[in-house]
């Protein structure tokens, strides 16, 4: 694999073909008319899960091409132009069509055809001349020039030809994939600043939580311990108010216990993928080869699903749940289902569309078996381990029988106004970098700056940890003792943001069109930014519930 003998046959597999602004929108190669060279023996393709998820569809051009064996322009096949050709032909060249191929697994890619200025005659590239660079025995670069403009007539033959050139070239084989990558896009000063600015903002977050906890609580603590020291008397008509009052309260469980701690676990589950998945990215250039970061992730996703049944099924226990096996089922099937959902819905107008996208049905098979056969058992052992190993209900507060009334408060204090602007300052420290990974995504960028993804990530993690207590505390404070989902909710709110961005990056940074496309677009999308916010919950409902625990641990209670 990689290091060729002189003469050794050299493979060009053909990939996919679509129109340039619709990166997702890919067809089979010879979809189009196109004709295959003679040479037929061949080894078969074997492809990977993540290519098959990806929609890569190698199919084998018939060039004859040897290691080091140069080809003058050679005459390889001949397409008869008949009507129905030709308006497919013009069609893809209206549509700015151009095609993916591989050598050795480096993409080369061509465009189909161009028309001229007033669009009425088309013209097809015939002719493809390829230069491929060696060190050693091994290939480290291929470029492709499409020559021999042949208009389009009906009924006419139009040969197509090729021809090969090999070239030493210094290139080490270790950095062939240097030159798809653009160091002037993702290492721009604006990316540098973007995260030089979010890091000051996590400072500035920081220090101002703790400024204000520490200030107001030793301040909450003195009023508090003064009150201890008064008689009986005085302390009725002592103005008892803010987050003390409620401890017999704080503690009782949440409002739909069962789907909050299966949000909760799959949201430590997500964090726990994009940790690793972003380490193992930055260790491994897994840009080198196609596919392979969805099958990393599909496999970390699998192989992680204990931290799910763990968080999950101990925050159930310690609610005092008792339906835990259905709990356990929701929680592992929560977003393998929102996936596949938007996934089967997305395939069916990729299968009306004939697109290479399609999903084949093995692979589907394939996919579901991971979830039964693999998260299933592991999330099962997850939550027994967490129902058994934290499980109990250690609070520093009893719970009274009787809920506490909530008080009348100001319009501002409602937990739907706290959740609404909770999203606000995560969403800022995040959104330049929702620019390049959107941009690496949707065009033709390889992201490969990790290291930024991975600050990224534990800025948004501070920034939504403090913006979640401080949000918390005011609810507290205001006698409202609705915290948990609250806490939940304002850090997900993250995930609106994101949607609502999207749409802008749609209309105005990319230049989708059709059905498909942009179906494929909103829909992943949308499984995006909710992964993101269930994520950015769960984060946040994890600080929030060590910081209510810490203060209510430390007030004294009769």
């Amino acid at each position: 694999y990689y290091i060729y003998t002189d003469k050794e046959e050299v493979v060009l597999w053909m990939n996919t073909v679509g129109p340039y602004h619709n990166r997702q929108e890919t067809y089979k190669y010879f979809s189009l008319p196109f004709c295959a060279g003679n040479k037929k023996t061949i080894s078969h393709y074997h492809e990977t899960l993540g290519e098959a998820l990806q929609g890569v569809e190698l199919e084998f051009s018939g060039l004859d091409i040897k290691f080091k064996d140069e080809v003058l322009q050679t005459t390889y096949c001949e397409i008869d132009l008949d009507k129905a050709k030709r308006d497919a032909f013009v069609y893809a060249i209206k549509n700015h069509y151009w095609y993916q191929m591989y050598i050795d697994d480096l993409p080369i890619w061509g465009i189909v055809g161009e028309a001229d200025e007033n669009g009425e005659d088309h013209y097809l590239w015939t002719y493809k001349k390829l230069e491929i660079g060696f060190n050693g025995n091994r290939i480290v670069d291929v470029n492709l020039t499409s020559e021999g403009k042949v208009r389009l007539v009906p009924n006419t033959r139009i040969a197509m030809s090729y021809s090969v050139k090999w070239k030493k070239s210094d290139v080490k084989f270790e950095d062939r994939f240097d030159k798809y990558l653009d160091p002037s896009f993702f290492q721009h000063r604006i990316h540098w600043f973007s995260i030089f600015n979010s890091f000051m903002m996590v400072i500035f977050l920081v220090g101002l939580v703790s400024m204000i906890l520490m200030r107001t609580l030793r301040k909450d603590y003195a009023r508090y311990s003064k009150e201890e020291e008064m008689d009986d008397m005085d302390r009725d008509l002592g103005d008892e108010y803010g987050w003390k009052q409620v401890h017999g309260d704080v503690f009782r469980p949440s409002s739909h216990p069962l789907i909050f701690s299966s949000l909760i676990g799959s949201g430590c589950q997500i964090f726990s993928v994009s940790f690793i998945v972003i380490i193992v990215a930055m260790v491994e250039d897994l840009y080198t080869e196609r596919g392979s970061m969805l099958s990393t992730a599909i496999f970390v996703y699998a192989a992680t699903s204990p931290v799910n049944g763990y968080f999950g099924g101990s925050l159930y226990a310690k609610q005092g749940g008792r339906r835990w096996i259905k709990q356990m089922f929701i929680g592992a099937f929560l977003i393998p289902a929102m996936v596949c959902g938007t996934a089967f819905f997305i395939n069916f107008i990729a299968m009306y569309y004939h697109a290479s996208r399609a999903i084949p049905f093995g692979t589907m098979v394939a996919v579901c078996c991971i979830c039964f056969f693999v998260i299933l058992p592991l999330n099962l052992v997850g939550t027994i381990l967490g129902r058994n190993l934290s499980g109990q209900p250690n609070f520093p507060c009893r719970v009274n029988a009787v809920p506490r009334p909530i008080p009348e408060k100001k319009w501002f204090m409602e937990p739907a106004v706290i959740v609404c602007l909770g999203g606000i300052l995560p969403f800022g420290s995040i959104f330049i970098e929702m620019y390049f990974i959107f941009t690496s995504f949707w065009a033709y960028k390889i992201y490969y700056v990790y290291g930024f993804m991975m600050l990224v990530l534990v800025i948004l993690c501070i920034v939504t940890v403090c913006v979640t207590i401080v949000c918390t505390y005011f609810l507290l404070n205001a006698e409202d003792y609705r915290w948990q989902w609250t806490s939940f909710l304002s850090a997900a709110s993250t995930a609106v943001y994101v949607y609502m961005y999207s749409f802008y990056y749609y209309f105005f940074k990319t230049k989708m069109y059709g059905l498909f496309q942009t179906s494929f677009y909103f829909g992943y999308m949308a499984v995006f930014s909710t992964a993101l916010g269930i994520m950015c919950g769960a984060v946040g409902y994890m600080g929030t519930s060590a910081f209510v625990r810490k203060i209510y641990t430390n007030v004294k209670i009769d």
